[in-house]
């Protein structure tokens, strides 16, 4: 099976603007995916990587549900270390797709985060962010213990 027929079985869809699997889970399976800066349609996409381990996925939105996404907005604003990783990250962001204006698609010009998964997904297939470092370090763990979450689901 290939890397975009599995995305597809993770996200229960095909995956819009799918470029290419940039981060595995150590069982080999697609964990994180590269984006194309449009879709087939031509419409902007705005993230650039984007979570696909079902493992992960589920975590990080018990970490969202739990108010990850306020807490985390509220450590950027009290934590000028976190600030600037979030400010260094988005100016890569922008780099790397100059073609679309903004950051990390999770977060907002006001320096708010939207979308824990983004940042998540950044810090692993751009290690050094300290944010999204910090906010999978959260997690109990990336990885489940038993095998791939992906291979029950195949």
């Amino acid at each position: 099976m290939n890397d975009e027929a599995v995305v597809a079985r993770q996200l229960g869809r095909p995956p819009r603007a799918f470029r290419r699997v940039a981060v595995r889970c150590p069982y080999g399976r697609p964990a994180v995916t590269e984006q194309w800066p449009h879709d087939g349609a031509g419409a902007p996409f705005p993230t650039t990587y984007y979570l696909t381990c079902p493992q992960l996925v589920a975590a990080i939105s018990r970490l969202e549900a739990r108010g990850g996404v306020e807490r985390w907005t509220r450590a950027v604003e009290e934590d000028p270390a976190l600030r600037e990783s979030l400010d260094r990250a988005n100016e890569e962001q922008r780099a790397l797709r100059p073609e679309l204006p903004g950051g990390i698609g999770g977060s907002t010009r006001s320096g708010s985060l939207k979308c824990l998964h983004a940042h998540a997904a950044f810090a692993l297939a751009r290690p050094g962010y300290e944010l999204g470092e910090r906010i999978l370090a959260e997690l109990d763990h990336l990885w489940p213990d038993s095998g791939c979450c992906t291979a029950i689901a195949i």
